[in-house]
């Protein structure tokens, strides 16, 4: 239950992304990659995103916003969506326990049932906005339910940067999942190393979380839905940091992970509208782990 609502919400956060971006008339004949402008005319309503604290003998809800985000009405409006579907899950189970409890019992010395959620800030530029929402559900079991996802805001075209649309070419995901995979796969190894297991927990672990690893980072966008840009005293993008919440790419002990892919990496395989995005200069050179498809990886 919890790694089925765990991928459901992040698969909220990418639904409403892709309606974000289809939600936008193009104009013109546009390249492939290419970014279509929303008229300046078309205004999104004013969203309130006070922060919001409930506490009843059933559950506890906490949800706190970023100011700076309000000026972006149409992100904003993705940021409250999310808590919403968030805080409406917690209610549903809320609902469900008084329901299965015999009449009169109440949930009196049951575990209190709660949404900790919070929004922060990761980079407001004037071409672009990033937020993180980060926080858990605990709606009974051993320990909550994460909640994680990315909002990643273009101001020119005033729209949410899927993954999709910023690597759109299914076969050049293949580059980015091999670095990634690498990267998760060398933190894997020095993680065993340092917990000095023994040599057969040190194979056992090193065989299941690598396992983890490798389906979790399948060339699939879907895979990579959650990042966050990495930017330079300019503003400009040097990197895409990936985020894998818990369950992705290893065990729920292992909490969130996330592996940087610099911009190097990244351009050659960038639709040619989100490149002025990117600092100057940082597709040239490129990294050697970028000529081999994943599967000629050392860490496939």
């Amino acid at each position: 239950m919890e790694l089925a609502f765990a991928k459901r919400l992040i698969a909220v956060a990418a639904m409403l992304a892709a309606v974000a971006a289809c939600d936008r008339p193009a104009t013109g004949n546009a390249d492939a990659g290419a970014v279509a402008t929303t008229p300046a005319a078309v205004e999104a309503p004013e969203v309130d995103l006070g922060d919001v604290i409930e506490t009843t003998s059933d559950y506890v809800i906490g949800i706190s916003y970023p100011q700076s985000a309000a000026k972006y009405p149409r992100l904003a409006a993705e940021l409250k969506a999310y808590a919403d579907e968030a805080r409406a899950e917690l209610m549903r189970a809320v609902e469900a326990r008084k329901q299965s409890q015999p009449a009169g019992e109440g949930s009196e010395g049951s575990a209190m049932y709660d949404l900790s959620l919070t929004f922060t800030e990761v980079v407001d530029t004037p071409k672009l906005a990033a937020y993180a929402a980060d926080g858990s559900m605990y709606t009974g079991g051993a320990h909550g339910i994460p909640l994680l996802a990315r909002f990643v805001w273009v101001s020119e075209q005033q729209q949410l940067l899927t993954a999709g649309a910023l690597v759109p070419r299914a076969g050049d995901w293949e580059a980015i999942a091999g670095y990634v995979r690498e990267q998760l796969h060398t933190t894997l190894s020095q993680r065993i190393e340092a917990d000095g297991l023994d040599p057969a927990e040190r194979a056992e672990l090193a065989r299941s979380a690598g396992r983890m690893i490798d389906d979790g980072t399948e060339v699939d966008p879907a895979n990579f839905s959650q990042f966050e840009p990495v930017v330079g005293a300019d503003g400009r993008i040097t990197a895409i940091r990936f985020v894998f919440p818990p369950y992705q790419v290893g065990p729920y002990s292992d909490g969130i992970q996330t592996a940087e892919v610099p911009a190097s990496v990244l351009l050659p395989h960038v639709a040619p509208g989100y490149r002025g995005l990117f600092a100057e200069g940082a597709g040239s050179g490129g990294d050697p782990r970028t000529v081999a498809a994943p599967e000629d990886s050392p860490a496939s």
